[in-house]
């Protein structure tokens, strides 16, 4: 069992920058592909970006490549998506979630684990 916390969510105004960590629990996170998904008010839930197990390969949806990054720190059990250049589309909740097979991919199915979400708002 995986348990996931994101954190770092929060109201920035529109050019600003946030920080998101999603910290999990038990001895496998090093093992396991993660993602970063957002969900905004009426819409489906989409990719953003996605990282494997070792960090080596990271994958981003077009719209926050250039903008967003997603690093990870085995050793801390944690995931991060650093977020510059933030605009009101980007408003959403932001879920971390693990793919157990250590390749992530952009689509939600293959996700096994999900934390509860954190909201981003940005302000115009």
């Amino acid at each position: 069992q995986v348990q996931l916390v994101e954190s770092g969510g929060g109201l920035v105004q529109t050019g600003g920058s946030l920080r998101l960590s999603c910290a999990a629990s038990g001895r496998t996170f090093s093992i396991y592909g993660m993602g970063w998904f957002r969900q905004a008010p009426g819409k489906e839930r989409e990719f953003v970006a996605s990282i494997n197990w070792s960090g080596s390969s990271t994958n981003y949806a077009d719209s926050v490549k250039g903008r967003f990054t997603i690093s990870r720190t085995n050793a801390k059990n944690t995931v991060y998506l650093q977020m510059n250049s933030l605009a009101p589309e980007d408003t959403a909740v932001y879920y971390c979630a693990a793919d157990v097979s250590g390749h992530p991919s952009s689509r939600a199915s293959t996700y096994y684990y999900w934390g509860q979400g954190t909201q981003v708002t940005v302000s115009s």
